[in-house]
Protein backbone atom coordinates (compact mmCIF):
# COMPACT_ATOMS: atom_id res chain seq x y z
CA UNK A 1 0.00 0.00 0.00
CA UNK A 2 1.23 3.48 -0.85
CA UNK A 3 0.86 6.40 1.53
CA UNK A 4 1.52 10.08 0.86
CA UNK A 5 2.98 12.37 3.51
CA UNK A 6 4.94 15.59 3.81
CA UNK A 7 8.66 15.15 3.26
CA UNK A 8 11.13 15.44 6.12
CA UNK A 9 14.79 16.43 6.18
CA UNK A 10 15.81 12.80 6.63
CA UNK A 11 14.23 12.11 3.20
CA UNK A 12 16.62 14.43 1.34
CA UNK A 13 18.93 11.71 0.00
CA UNK A 14 16.02 9.70 -1.41
CA UNK A 15 14.41 12.82 -2.87
CA UNK A 16 17.67 13.86 -4.49
CA UNK A 17 17.96 10.42 -6.07
CA UNK A 18 14.44 10.78 -7.51
CA UNK A 19 15.39 14.16 -8.96
CA UNK A 20 18.42 12.57 -10.62
CA UNK A 21 16.06 10.21 -12.43
CA UNK A 22 13.67 13.04 -13.33
CA UNK A 23 16.44 15.25 -14.67
CA UNK A 24 17.65 12.40 -16.89
CA UNK A 25 14.31 12.73 -18.71
CA UNK A 26 14.33 16.52 -19.07
CA UNK A 27 16.45 18.24 -21.70
CA UNK A 28 16.43 21.67 -20.02
CA UNK A 29 18.07 20.70 -16.73
CA UNK A 30 21.54 19.46 -15.88
CA UNK A 31 22.11 17.20 -12.90
CA UNK A 32 24.06 18.90 -10.13
CA UNK A 33 23.56 16.95 -6.91
CA UNK A 34 24.62 19.69 -4.46
CA UNK A 35 22.25 22.18 -6.15
CA UNK A 36 19.33 19.78 -6.20
CA UNK A 37 19.93 18.81 -2.56
CA UNK A 38 20.09 22.49 -1.59
CA UNK A 39 16.92 23.28 -3.55
CA UNK A 40 15.03 20.50 -1.82
CA UNK A 41 16.29 21.62 1.59
CA UNK A 42 15.09 25.15 0.84
CA UNK A 43 11.69 23.79 -0.22
CA UNK A 44 11.37 21.90 3.06
CA UNK A 45 11.91 25.17 4.93
CA UNK A 46 9.63 27.24 2.67
CA UNK A 47 6.41 28.19 4.47
CA UNK A 48 4.76 28.77 1.07
CA UNK A 49 5.92 25.44 -0.33
CA UNK A 50 5.17 21.76 0.06
CA UNK A 51 7.16 18.63 -0.72
CA UNK A 52 5.21 15.39 -0.64
CA UNK A 53 6.55 11.84 -0.74
CA UNK A 54 4.86 8.58 -1.61
CA UNK A 55 5.98 5.61 0.47
CA UNK A 56 5.47 1.93 -0.23
CA UNK A 57 6.84 -0.71 2.11
CA UNK A 58 8.84 1.95 3.99
CA UNK A 59 10.55 3.08 0.76
CA UNK A 60 10.10 6.42 -0.95
CA UNK A 61 8.79 5.69 -4.44
CA UNK A 62 7.68 9.14 -5.56
CA UNK A 63 7.65 12.83 -4.82
CA UNK A 64 5.87 16.03 -5.78
CA UNK A 65 6.73 19.60 -4.87
CA UNK A 66 4.76 22.79 -5.19
CA UNK A 67 4.77 26.37 -4.06
CA UNK A 68 2.28 29.17 -3.83
CA UNK A 69 2.55 32.03 -6.31
CA UNK A 70 0.22 34.98 -6.77
CA UNK A 71 -1.67 34.88 -10.05
CA UNK A 72 -2.98 38.12 -11.49
CA UNK A 73 -5.15 36.01 -13.81
CA UNK A 74 -6.75 34.29 -10.80
CA UNK A 75 -6.70 37.38 -8.61
CA UNK A 76 -5.12 35.32 -5.86
CA UNK A 77 -2.98 32.31 -5.04
CA UNK A 78 -2.12 29.54 -7.47
CA UNK A 79 0.26 26.63 -6.95
CA UNK A 80 3.20 25.95 -9.20
CA UNK A 81 3.77 22.20 -9.15
CA UNK A 82 7.42 21.60 -9.82
CA UNK A 83 8.86 18.12 -9.39
CA UNK A 84 6.56 15.18 -10.02
CA UNK A 85 8.44 11.91 -10.24
CA UNK A 86 7.64 8.27 -9.57
CA UNK A 87 10.35 5.61 -9.43
CA UNK A 88 10.27 3.32 -12.48
CA UNK A 89 9.27 0.22 -10.47
CA UNK A 90 6.30 2.03 -8.91
CA UNK A 91 4.75 3.46 -12.07
CA UNK A 92 1.24 2.46 -13.11
CA UNK A 93 0.18 1.87 -9.50
CA UNK A 94 -1.60 5.18 -8.82
CA UNK A 95 1.38 6.81 -7.08
CA UNK A 96 1.44 9.87 -9.35
CA UNK A 97 -2.30 10.39 -9.03
CA UNK A 98 -2.11 10.09 -5.24
CA UNK A 99 0.69 12.66 -5.10
CA UNK A 100 -1.19 15.13 -7.31
CA UNK A 101 -4.41 14.64 -5.32
CA UNK A 102 -2.55 15.36 -2.09
CA UNK A 103 -0.94 18.43 -3.68
CA UNK A 104 -4.37 19.63 -4.84
CA UNK A 105 -5.68 19.27 -1.28
CA UNK A 106 -2.70 21.26 0.05
CA UNK A 107 -3.22 23.90 -2.68
CA UNK A 108 -6.86 24.32 -1.69
CA UNK A 109 -5.82 24.74 1.95
CA UNK A 110 -3.60 27.60 0.76
CA UNK A 111 -6.56 29.25 -0.98
CA UNK A 112 -5.31 28.42 -4.47
CA UNK A 113 -7.82 28.18 -7.28
CA UNK A 114 -5.44 26.72 -9.87
CA UNK A 115 -2.41 24.47 -10.12
CA UNK A 116 0.02 24.68 -13.00
CA UNK A 117 3.10 22.76 -14.04
CA UNK A 118 5.70 22.47 -16.75
CA UNK A 119 6.47 19.19 -18.49
CA UNK A 120 9.16 18.31 -20.99
CA UNK A 121 7.64 18.40 -24.46
CA UNK A 122 9.44 15.14 -25.34
CA UNK A 123 8.30 13.22 -22.25
CA UNK A 124 5.28 11.64 -23.91
CA UNK A 125 4.57 9.27 -21.02
CA UNK A 126 4.34 12.19 -18.59
CA UNK A 127 2.17 14.20 -20.97
CA UNK A 128 -0.21 11.26 -21.40
CA UNK A 129 -0.33 10.78 -17.63
CA UNK A 130 -1.19 14.45 -17.01
CA UNK A 131 -3.88 14.42 -19.70
CA UNK A 132 -5.45 11.28 -18.22
CA UNK A 133 -5.31 12.92 -14.77
CA UNK A 134 -7.37 15.88 -16.04
CA UNK A 135 -4.61 18.41 -16.79
CA UNK A 136 -5.02 20.45 -19.96
CA UNK A 137 -2.43 22.00 -22.24
CA UNK A 138 -2.39 25.75 -22.63
CA UNK A 139 -1.30 27.98 -25.49
CA UNK A 140 1.51 29.35 -23.32
CA UNK A 141 5.15 28.37 -23.68
CA UNK A 142 7.84 28.56 -21.05
CA UNK A 143 10.68 31.04 -21.46
CA UNK A 144 13.59 31.50 -19.07
CA UNK A 145 16.68 33.61 -18.63
CA UNK A 146 19.67 32.74 -16.51
CA UNK A 147 20.80 35.40 -14.02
Amino acid sequence: MTTVRKARHEDLDDLTALLRFLFSLEADFDWDEPKQYQGLALMLNNSRGCVLVAESEERIVGMCSGQVVISTAEGGPAVLVEDVVVAPGARGQGVGRALLAAMAAWAQEQGATRMQLLADVNNTLALQFYQQAGWRRTALICLRQAL
